[in-house]
């Protein structure tokens, strides 16, 4: 009989050879579930502005589980006690922690999936894979669910400082040539430490958590709220919101079978069985991209001209303001686009809109980031950097946008 050698070793380009630690990680990998992460990327419509920004979620959560080895390791020669299931959770939950989300990570969310997070999607996959691997991902789930008695676990795979975003920051930063992004992840995660089961940072790694929080306002600026990438992505959610609605007006479109579900049924979590689990299971961002390939030539104005601006790359115009936009003045952009498009209202709020977008590098109200000082006392890292702009960091900065035809 054929035996499968599942000790692997991938060539990661941020952090160089990855090792696969034990043959379960190796299973789960291998699982049709977490492949399809292949096929979903990790920044969206990113790669319309930076055109190296085409890596996946499959990437990233390689990563993370690489970086959460790194922290058991770091964890361990402190003298901090982590048993072998107890690291096994924690490769587990990091490893999936991303396993739910759908075609071009969060489009899904807010379109044709009724108020089901991502989140709450990955929980849903980790449930189903601890079925079929009888029972062993138990300890892996209470970890993300914050569940386990060891709160630290929980604050390494999901915090303010937790592994998920040390590794995109330094992956994003890389793929898209953000340079302001880059962090030091090794020096964060060799700072780490525990004090009453909670997670603290040495005092002397201050700065790499100054450098860190720092680098998520830059990004979120610089690369995921990049006017263009937004403009990008709220297209694709009003492709995805009008195809739905067509069809539940009998209109025949050309997808997939797996999109053709989501687009026929109002799907809401408490709907999401585990059919309908097998069938998001299925979409990836290729069911999306072929489908709007078909789509641009349908007889649907709104349709067809959506999809061609996305597949072109010529989008809607976008303005960022500091102030909310002038609904007097949304208005007449409307009338004055109906009038030349011969289309009504509705039709004209699909290329006419406003949002507002909001940023915050550090939440004070959310698992804070602690400073073990060297006399033993723990302080908030708002309150003991030098830095003033910590504090600015941590106050939500919110502009509004106004989306609008070239024309």
């Amino acid at each position: 009989m054929k035996t499968t050698n599942k000790l692997k070793i991938f060539n990661d380009p941020i952090y160089g050879f990855i090792t696969i630690p034990n043959t379960q990680i190796y299973d789960l990998i291998e699982h049709k579930y977490f492949q399809r992460l292949r096929r979903i990327s990790q920044m969206g419509m990113s790669y319309l502005v930076y055109p190296g920004a085409h890596h996946t979620r499959f990437h990233h959560a390689l990563g993370c589980m690489h970086l959460m080895k790194k922290a058991v390791e770091a964890l361990r020669f402190k003298q901090v006690e982590i048993s072998d299931e107890e690291e096994m959770g924690l490769l587990t939950a990091i490893l999936l922690h991303d396993i739910g989300h759908g075609p071009f990570s969060h489009a899904m969310e807010h379109s044709i999936v009724n108020g089901v997070s991502h989140e709450r999607i990955s929980l849903l996959f980790m449930e189903a894979l601890n079925k079929e691997f009888d029972g062993t991902l138990f300890l892996a789930i209470q970890i993300f669910k914050g569940q386990y008695h060891r709160k630290f676990m929980n604050q390494l795979v999901s915090g303010q400082l937790d592994l998920d975003r040390t590794d995109y920051l330094k992956r994003d930063s890389f793929y898209t040539g953000v340079a302001e992004g880059n962090i030091n992840s090794e020096r964060i995660i060799s700072m780490f430490n525990v004090i009453d089961d909670e997670l603290v940072i040495e005092e002397k790694g201050i700065y790499s958590v100054e450098k860190f929080l720092v680098a998520r306002r830059l990004m979120y600026w610089q690369a995921y709220l990049h006017k263009t990438s937004l403009a990008a992505e709220q297209i694709l959610i009003r492709i995805l919101k009008r195809a739905k609605e067509l069809v539940e007006k009998g209109v025949k479109l050309q997808a997939s079978s797996a999109l053709s579900y989501f687009l026929q049924n109002e799907i809401d979590l408490k709907g999401f069985d585990n059919k309908v689990l097998q069938t998001f299971a299925r979409l990836d961002d290729y069911d999306i991209i072929s489908a709007m390939k078909e789509w641009q030539f349908c007889d649907d104005y709104v349709l067809s001209n959506l999809c061609q601006m996305i597949l072109d790359r010529d989008l809607l115009k976008i303005k960022l303001k500091k102030k909310p936009i002038s609904l007097k003045k949304v208005e007449k952009l409307k009338e004055a686009f109906m009038n030349s498009e011969g289309i009504d209202e509705d039709e004209a709020a699909y290329f006419i809109f406003t949002g507002a977008i909001e940023n915050q590098a550090y939440n004070l109200d959310r698992q804070n980031i602690n400073i073990l000082s060297k006399s033993g006392k723990i302080i908030d890292v708002a309150k003991a950097s030098d830095q003033l702009n910590l504090k600015a960091l941590s106050k939500p900065v919110t502009k509004y946008y106004l989306c609008f035809p070239k024309s």
